[in-house]
């Protein structure tokens, strides 16, 4: 039998998690001038996914997730930490 260990796996290790970025407030204002939208108003994403902990990221930020795509190249989608 194994004994457990306090290991911790990064999952933005895994081929298939996408690219994922916390912007800072000027960019962050920039791209919600651009998509003319209000933080709450992108699609949310929870402080305790684990991606998001990996990287940092609080309530109140925006996230950017670059996925890349055989058929369209590279994705960029935004998504606005919330708690929980």
């Amino acid at each position: 039998m194994r004994s457990s260990s306090n290991k911790k796996i990064d999952p933005r290790l895994h081929s298939l998690v996408p690219k994922h970025e916390v912007l800072s407030i000027e960019e962050a204002y920039k791209v919600l001038k651009a998509l003319g939208v209000s933080p709450e108003q992108l699609p949310w994403i929870k402080a305790s996914d684990p991606v998001v902990k990996a990287i940092g990221a609080k309530p109140g930020d925006i996230i950017k997730i670059t996925r890349k795509s055989q058929t369209v190249g590279e994705t960029v989608i935004y998504r606005y930490v919330i708690s929980g």
